[in-house]
């Protein structure tokens, strides 16, 4: 196979538009004619369709990747099926890959010569890494920060977890899906800044009495 292809990763935090980028480079490659695939975990099934949907209201069908998918064994199934290798695999929420998914896609990348780009956050909202961005961070050919800004003016880097208050979540499981609702992006001094405060005002009725 004479075809050499690369694995990226392109990781940001929430509201870097991520989607939007990779939604955007689907449609590049249909005005191209490359023939492409956009996949992304199950886990991730707010939609309840099998679309990826970017906040600025685009969005496109996607094949859905379940806990157990085998990346490399679906797309050898699709290479036969179609009877040629697809020249772009593009996947949403990367961050909920298994390590074991990770090196598939890398797998894919090696033996057929497609590329492949992941796109997914780096961090869950205790600031630690997910399984599948870490492994991406350790094997990719290419990585590369979508950066975006907090209110501050300094980058975001933390996805921090709120609740209905607006009051940043300290526990609780990694994996929890969701929106503006529950995630805002912030800078990591502001992160910090903020838990201070909420402790502070936390322990102003036990200073009290």
């Amino acid at each position: 196979m004479n075809r050499k292809g690369k694995l990226y990763f392109r990781y940001g935090t929430m509201g870097s538009a991520k989607t939007a980028l990779l939604l955007t480079t689907a449609y590049n490659f249909e005005e191209r004619n490359l023939s492409y695939i956009c996949m992304k975990p199950f886990i991730d099934n707010r939609e309840k369709t099998n679309v990826i949907r970017s906040r600025i209201g685009i969005e496109r069908e996607c094949q859905w990747i379940y806990a157990d998918t085998n990346l490399y064994q679906f797309a050898k199934e699709l290479f036969e099926k179609n009877n040629a290798v697809t020249n772009w695999f593009l996947i949403d929420e990367a961050q909920f890959l298994t390590e074991e998914q990770v090196d598939q896609l890398a797998q894919i990348v090696d033996d057929y010569g497609s590329n492949v780009i992941c796109y997914g956050l780096r961090t869950d909202f205790k600031s630690r890494l997910f399984e599948g961005s870490r492994r991406l961070f350790e094997i990719a050919d290419t990585i590369d920060e979508i950066k975006s800004t907090c209110t501050c003016g300094h980058k975001t880097i933390v996805n921090a977890r709120i609740d209905s208050n607006g009051e940043i979540v300290e526990e609780g499981a990694q994996v929890e899906v969701g929106g503006d609702e529950r995630y805002i992006a912030v800078c990591r001094k502001c992160w910090r800044n903020k838990k201070i405060e909420q402790m502070k005002r936390n322990s102003l009725p036990f200073l009290e009495n």
